[in-house]
């Protein structure tokens, strides 16, 4: 028999914020690649993650959700990366809450290009009480844009998400892949090393910190260790725009700062499958999520 040929493309996944993007981009790809919490606009990059199935790769690209209440030189950063992966790709997914519509899902919706075929992916459908609630919903859905298909799911179902594979597949075009079959993300470790102390820090935040806190690794170090095969040394600053910011991340005694630091390092330990050291600090830097400059200096685009 004839083996099937090589099929791979890129998928953007969109939605307002807060939808389950990243959430979703993790169980496509099979490992935490994206960070996740409920404070809006947890992803601030545009991150790509791989999977290889049979013959096919699937590039998922996760981007911020698309912001309209702040203009920050941040959230233009973001908003920029967003439109930057609805542009070139084969195939969007557009994220949305089952039975739900609002204004901010309005403006994403806006920023799909006629000609890329894109998906209605209806999230959360578990949280729908009565299933024919959503054939009204899903008829006024199909009149603002001309989806290729709907599909109700759960990120969260392992089975939900398989179907969605076998759904994306016939839409990618047959051509060679880009990437190696065993690479999960074109993300180095250095930045997830980042992203994954920023995720640990909205976790023990909560909404009492405001977003525009961020993290910048200053030094990623690998050393032999006859001990541990592999052992890495990294030190990380939480940036924070004002001083009672600065003592709500250290917390009483230190012990906030404590657990975001031990959380993230056991959670790098098996994602990178090494010994880690993680030193984190915390500065103040009052106005950086407005300096064009500073953003640029902190890693976004």
């Amino acid at each position: 028999m004839e083996a099937a040929p090589q099929r791979c493309g890129v998928i953007a996944i969109v939605g307002k914020p807060n939808v389950g993007k990243s959430t979703l981009l993790n169980a496509l790809v099979g490992q935490k690649i994206s960070i996740t919490s409920r404070k809006a606009q947890t992803t601030r990059h545009r991150i790509t993650g791989i999977r290889t199935m049979a013959a096919t790769q699937f590039i998922f690209v996760d981007t911020p959700g698309f912001q309209t209440r702040h203009s920050t030189a941040l959230n233009r950063s973001l908003n920029k990366t967003v439109l930057g992966a609805v542009g070139d790709v084969d195939l969007v997914l557009f994220v949305v809450e089952a039975g739900k519509f609002t204004a901010a899902d309005e403006k994403v919706l806006a920023l799909l290009k006629p000609g890329v075929p894109a998906l209605l992916v209806a999230n959360k459908v578990d949280e729908v009480h009565r299933r024919g609630d959503l054939a009204p919903w899903l008829q006024q859905m199909q009149q603002r844009h001309a989806f290729a298909e709907f599909v109700p799911m759960s990120a969260k179902n392992a089975k939900d998400v398989e179907r969605l594979f076998g759904i994306c597949e016939k839409y990618l075009p047959e051509q060679p892949w880009w990437y190696a079959e065993d690479e999960l993300t074109d993300r180095s470790e250095k930045f997830l090393a980042g992203e994954t102390v920023r995720e640990k820090l909205f976790r023990f935040t909560g909404d009492e910190l405001p977003y525009t806190s961020t993290v910048v690794v200053d030094k990623f170090e690998e050393e032999p260790s006859p001990k541990h095969g592999r052992f890495v040394k990294i030190a990380a600053t939480i940036v924070v725009e004002r001083d009672g910011h600065k003592a709500m991340v250290i917390g009483e005694k230190g012990e906030r700062l404590k657990r975001i630091s031990t959380e993230a390092r056991q959670e790098l330990e098996k994602l990178m499958g090494c010994k880690v050291f993680l030193e984190v600090w915390v500065k103040v830097r009052s106005g950086w999520a407005d300096d064009e400059a500073r953003v640029r200096s902190f890693g976004y685009e």
